[in-house]
Parts: structure tokens; C-alpha cells; sequence
């Protein structure tokens, strides 16, 4: 990965955060705020340094998207994010009951988030490799990622650290377009008088 890409993307993804946390303290029942919140949240809690404070991240963008759909149930974007958070928690859960129980909320919350929104094919695509995401928690697990990401051994090959990058490449890339096209419509200016 280049690093000066993933500086950049730290510095707008804590930007947003900032900027949905400001705009929570002067409207708390805003669903669209909070959805940027929890998805600016899920996209830095990949760059922390340990699993704790990248679960400890994800959950906070958890509580901020279970709060938006109190706000709002039929927010498709904010059911979206919340079923990659779930999966994001699930892979870095190395006990597998665990796991299976993040990765059926998180099937239950894209299913919904397909119910909402059926033409979109980035919900659609996102159910269907859902389903194949506790096999390869399980190949990722036995393969040692466990291990790597407590800190311990390294894993014996780089096949296995290259396939960590790969599944949270994709979750990464796909909660930072929404999160940054969600930022976007909050920076729009108003229409000019006539």
C-alpha cells in the first residue's frame, strides 16, 4: 500500500468524523450525520495500531449506525455500513461461535439494506459474498491471521497477509465511497437566491 495514499485517507476520514461530530452536537437526530460518523469510524479503525483499538473503533461506529436506524429503520446506507462493520468485527474475532454470530448480523443487516434499496449492486454484490465469509474466517484463522494480528508469530508465507489486505481492501473501499459520497452531499453549498 502507499503510504502517502493511506495518510490521505486517515486525514479525510478524520476530517469527516470532526466534521459529523460537530454537526451532531447542533442536530443529534440527523440519520444522514451519523451514518457519515459510523462510516468515517469503520474506515480509521483500519489504520489502528491493534485489534483492540480497531474493534474498540468499529464498535463506536456500531453504536452510531444502530443509532441513526432509530432514527430512521429504512436508511439503507446506514443497514449497509452496519453489516460491514459486523463483518469487520467477525474477521477480527478469532473465536469462530463468536464470529458466526457477527457474520449472521451482519447478513441480517445487508439482506435489509437490499429490501431498501434492491437495484443497488453494491448492497447485492455485498450479500452475496456474505455468505462465504465465516470459510474464510476459518482459512484465514487457521492460516495463522490470528496469531499475526495478536501480535505473535508471523505467518509462515506472505500469501496469507496478502489475502488480509485483499478482504479489507474491499470493505474498506466500499464503506469509504459511501462514507466520502455521504460526506460530499453534507459540503454542497446552498443554491444561490435568483
Amino acid at each position: 500500500m502507499d503510504m502517502q495514499n493511506d495518510m490521505d485517507r486517515i486525514l479525510f476520514f478524520e476530517h469527516a468524523r470532526k466534521a459529523a461530530e460537530a454537526s451532531y452536537t447542533k442536530n443529534p437526530l440527523d440519520a444522514e450525520n451519523l451514518t457519515r460518523w459510523g462510516g468515517a469510524l469503520l474506515e480509521l479503525s483500519q489504520f489502528q495500531n491493534n485489534i483492540n483499538e480497531s474493534k474498540d473503533m468499529i464498535q463506536d461506529a456500531m453504536s452510531k449506525l444502530e443509532e441513526a436506524l432509530m432514527i430512521n429503520p429504512k436508511k439503507h446506507d446506514a443497514l449497509w455500513c452496519l453489516g460491514n462493520a459486523n463483518t469487520s468485527i467477525a474477521f477480527l474475532t478469532p473465536d469462530h461461535d463468536e464470529a458466526t454470530s457477527y457474520f449472521d448480523k451482519a447478513s441480517k443487516y445487508l439482506q435489509q439494506a437490499v429490501d431498501e434499496d434492491p437495484e443497488n449492486e453494491l448492497y447485492c454484490n455485498s450479500l452475496k459474498v456474505s455468505s462465504k465469509a465465516p470459510d474464510l474466517h476459518v482459512e484465514i484463522h487457521k492460516q495463522g491471521f490470528a496469531q499475526q494480528a495478536m501480535g505473535g508469530a508471523k505467518p509462515a508465507n506472505k500469501k496469507n497477509n496478502d489475502l488480509k489486505y485483499d478482504i479489507f481492501g474491499w470493505i474498506i473501499l466500499a464503506v469509504g465511497i459511501v462514507a466520502w459520497v455521504g460526506f460530499a452531499k453534507s459540503q454542497v453549498p446552498p443554491p444561490t437566491p435568483r
